[in-house]
């Protein structure tokens, strides 16, 4: 069913929360890549890897979940949702349980968890924020938060079902399970998809005043996005965000036990601690932003990390340190969950997927620089404190980019395409 730019139909209204309950459910089977610190220390111990050995394996998930995303957001606006999720799930479910090869084989553990489980997750990430942006045009914060906050909170399952399992079956065993779980939970999940009709509103609903400054008012193609320079300061401020807050999550157990000496156990739980919070603040910082503006949530989040990364190194006792760790956390939620609609807002909901996707390499080059930073500087120094210290100084000078950032201003060429997919 098409309609006119503007139009409604009340029967497509309950609809559209079918399909983000669906969303939520496939993001927090993707989402358990959070959970990536709770093999680190195993996988040392079983196979005297190195902490940078092992986390490079994360780094590269997250660096090809960038590519899966760009890929992925050019295919959803050709294929549709459903087919699209549905390709994802099989993808990621593959890479996590070739994963359990390379327990003890380096090269394979790249190979399946951090190329193919990467891209899989990337496939699957663009899903579903970029088509409930479409479906939920009056409340575009709130549910983009909603969508990626399934998958901050990801880990909070994962991470101790994990840890249990990897006590009583061991590592190779934990990744088989939990692969064919993953392909399984996004697989369904996706048959509940379906794409917006184009033009599609809710009944009854009129852009608010500050809806209609922030927002540019068209639909930029990706080539015409990728002609104005706010698209790269928005890329960059995903990047610097995704550094700071990766840098931390990908090694939280590690630094936990460094810096507040906790046993494993409890520094695992803090993974699933911080997971609320990654999750929590895709939602939080994200309906805020519907209120405040996007750039002042940036703005926030980065002031507010440089303070605390400042802090961190300092905090011995295990507490205080949770309560910082998930600090940095709700802020690095909260730039996945306020950055949909940001892009959105400047360059309208119709070419989301690729737009977005494509913005979506910060979180691969973030992905890198972040745990490759903190892991060598811990080889080489043996504590963590340095690489905190220098991210902090890197987040108060970042906090400039959203104070310069404006809508853009030139509107955009009409574009003719065909139909959006309806699948």
């Amino acid at each position: 069913m098409t309609l006119a730019r503007g139009r409604t139909d009340s029967s497509l209204d309950s609809r559209r929360w079918i399909i983000a309950g669906a969303a939520i459910v496939m993001q927090l089977a993707l989402g358990a890549v959070y959970a990536w610190s709770v093999f680190v220390k195993p996988l040392k111990d079983l196979n005297h890897w190195s902490t940078t050995q092992v986390s490079l394996t994360f780094t590269l998930a997250i660096f090809f979940l960038g590519i899966g995303s760009t890929i992925g957001g050019f295919l959803l606006d050709r294929v549709g949702p459903r087919l699209m999720g549905t390709i994802a799930g099989i993808v990621y479910g593959i890479g996590v349980i070739g994963a359990s090869l390379g327990a003890r084989n380096l090269p394979v553990l790249y190979l399946f968890y951090g190329v193919i489980g990467g891209l899989g997750l990337g496939l699957g990430y663009i899903v579903p924020v970029a088509t409930l942006v479409k479906w939920f045009p009056d409340r575009r914060g709130l549910i983009t938060g909603l969508a990626v906050g399934g998958f901050g909170a990801g880990a909070l399952i994962t991470a101790p079902v994990a840890t249990q399992l990897i006590k009583s079956s061991g590592v190779a065993s934990t990744f088989l399970s939990l692969g064919v779980v993953y392909l399984l939970v996004v697989v369904l999940a996706a048959q509940f998809y379906r794409a917006a009709p184009a033009g599609y509103a809710p009944a009854g609903w009129q852009p608010s005043e500050v809806q209609k400054t922030q927002r540019a008012g068209k639909d930029f193609t990706i080539g015409q996005a990728l002609g104005r320079w706010q698209w790269y300061c928005l890329w960059l401020m995903l990047a610097l965000n995704v550094s700071a807050g990766i840098m931390l999550i990908s090694q939280a157990a590690p630094i936990a036990q460094e810096v507040t000496g906790t046993t494993a156990l409890v520094a695992a739980g803090l993974v699933g601690l911080i997971s609320i919070f990654n999750g929590a603040g895709r939602v939080v910082w994200a309906t805020i932003s519907d209120y405040i503006g996007r750039r002042y949530v940036f703005l926030t989040m980065f002031l507010l990390q440089a303070v605390i990364f400042f802090v961190l190194p300092l905090a011995v006792s295990y507490l205080l340190f949770a309560v910082l760790a998930c600090v940095i956390a709700l802020c690095y939620g909260g730039g996945f969950g306020t950055m949909p609609a940001f892009a959105a807002d400047y360059f309208g909901p119709r070419f989301a997927g690729s737009i977005y996707g494509l913005m979506l390499t910060a979180w691969g080059v973030g992905g890198v620089v972040g745990p490759i930073l903190i892991a060598q500087v811990r080889d080489r120094t043996g504590h963590y404190s340095t690489a905190m210290y220098v991210i902090a100084v890197v987040m108060l000078v970042s906090a400039v980019v959203p104070l310069l950032i404006r809508p853009p201003r030139a509107q955009a060429q009409e574009v003719v395409a065909a139909p959006e997919p309806a699948v």
